[in-house]
């Protein structure tokens, strides 16, 4: 009977707590459950806490971007009107140059006549010089042989000479003229040119700032898509925490369940225990009566093979604790990438690869925390594990198809999909992961696998 009993307890065990070692303490495993669940929730809450906050910044970021954006709008504005700017100048000097032109022209002109001018003057120069000057005046106004030729003679004299001034006059109010015009064309031109290279200075500062806007602008979308990616990754973590949590929560329905199927096991043993010695006294009692020497004889005998069964009876060995033989290799393949240090980064598990069509199986008992498609993992499946009091979570990353859903209990062995080449990969092969707790996004919990092969 007591053979009989180990075997059904042991039954129920493996039936309905598959998460849980022969050797965990009934009493302890779910009041451990129960901290790891209530340990996850806080965890959940803080990571809900960080993607809220996370939220706020990818907002404030891109207010930023907003901001920038209109920034570079009025900046984009004030460069075309620089640029109007430009084009007005460059037809200034171009119609500025084209008035030098033609007062070149006008120089040549000018210059000709006052060149004419000046050789007159020369010739006049040379006659006062020959003749005395003024006093050749002064002869012809004494050379009159009446007054009336006096007066004619003086009056030819006057107009010469006013000529002369006129032309004195003339010739230097062309000359200022020339200068004044020189002057006041270069002096616009000097304005032109000068305003011109303000103005270029002042687009070179601004493509300068649209450039350093445009590569802010990159920091801040560049910023955003991290940002972003974080709360992704976050998200994920708080995905596969409540599948954590539900897990546990089915861990401790089964562990209740169990404990309740032993309860009630035990207490029916108990009764049916009672009820057949209370047979057994009732029948020793009636031979007693009848025959007390075939009591006697019956006692001994009856004593005799109780020995005998409960010689041959003898307890189920408990499986052993140590860290060999808890896990099994997920699938069939030769390790293409190990643990640790890869291509700049950290590799937080190993690549098993192969060809053709190969299963993928759980590597130990456990409940599936998430199952779902990762932009990196791609087809993706996690399991929770309690073995020897001590949680684990493990990843199958990068399959072709998935065979297990959310909350589904596995076994050690059982297949749960098949090798592919889905998400960030290359080549067919399983990304294997094994956790010593919880999975997180930083993967701080992550030893390498093939210290339990």
């Amino acid at each position: 009977m007591k053979k009989s009993f180990i075997a059904l307890n042991m039954a129920v065990a493996v039936g309905a707590g598959s998460l849980f070692s022969a050797g965990y303490a009934s009493a302890e495993s779910i009041s451990e459950l129960r901290k790891k669940e209530s340990q996850i929730e806080e965890n959940r809450s803080k990571v809900h806490s960080n993607i809220k906050d996370t939220e706020k910044s990818i907002d404030k970021v891109k207010g930023e971007q907003a901001d920038l954006a209109s920034q570079l709008q009025k900046l984009e504005k004030e460069m075309k009107e620089t640029e109007d700017k430009i084009n007005e100048l460059n037809a200034k000097i171009i119609k500025t140059k084209e008035q030098i032109k033609e007062l070149k022209k006008e120089i040549e002109v000018l210059e000709d006549k006052i060149e004419k001018r000046n050789e007159l003057l020369k010739d006049r120069a040379r006659s006062y010089q020959a003749t005395g000057g003024n006093m050749n005046y002064l002869e012809v106004l004494l050379g009159a042989s009446d007054f009336g030729e006096f007066v004619e003679r003086l009056s030819a004299v006057s107009t010469i000479m006013d000529a002369d001034q006129d032309l004195i006059t003339e010739q230097e109010r062309d000359k200022k003229e020339l200068e004044d015009k020189k002057k006041s064309v270069e002096q616009k031109l000097g304005n032109l040119e000068s305003m011109m290279a303000e103005v270029k200075e002042m687009k070179a500062k601004q493509e300068q700032q649209k450039e350093e806007k445009k590569q802010l602008m990159k920091k801040l979308k560049q910023e955003q898509k991290h940002l972003e990616n974080e709360k992704i990754g976050m998200e994920e973590e708080a995905d596969i925490l409540a599948g954590q949590e539900a897990a546990i929560k089915k861990a401790i329905e089964q562990e209740q369940t169990r404990q309740a199927e032993i309860a009630r096991q035990k207490e029916a043993e108990q009764k049916r225990q009672a009820e057949l010695a209370k047979q057994q006294a009732a029948k020793e009692k009636k031979q007693a009566v009848s025959s007390p020497a075939a009591s006697k004889s019956s006692s001994s005998s009856n004593s005799s093979g109780s020995s005998s069964t409960s010689s041959s009876e003898s307890a189920a060995p408990a499986p052993s604790s140590s860290g060999s033989g808890i896990f099994m290799k997920p699938s069939a393949g030769y390790y293409s990438s190990g643990y640790g240090g890869r291509w700049g980064t950290n590799h937080n598990g190993i690549d098993i690869a192969a060809s053709g069509k190969v299963p993928i199986v759980a590597a130990a008992d456990g409940v599936v925390s998430r199952s779902y498609f990762s932009s990196s993992y791609g087809n993706a499946i996690f399991i929770t594990h309690y073995i020897n009091g001590k949680q684990y979570t493990t990843v199958y990353a990068h399959m072709s198809s998935r065979m297990a859903s959310n909350g589904q209990t596995v076994k050690k062995g059982q297949q749960i999909g098949l090798m592919g080449n889905t998400g960030r990969s290359f080549g067919q092969h399983l990304h294997f992961e094994i956790h010593e707790g919880p999975w997180n996004i930083s993967k701080s919990n992550a030893v390498n696998p093939r210290k339990y092969f």
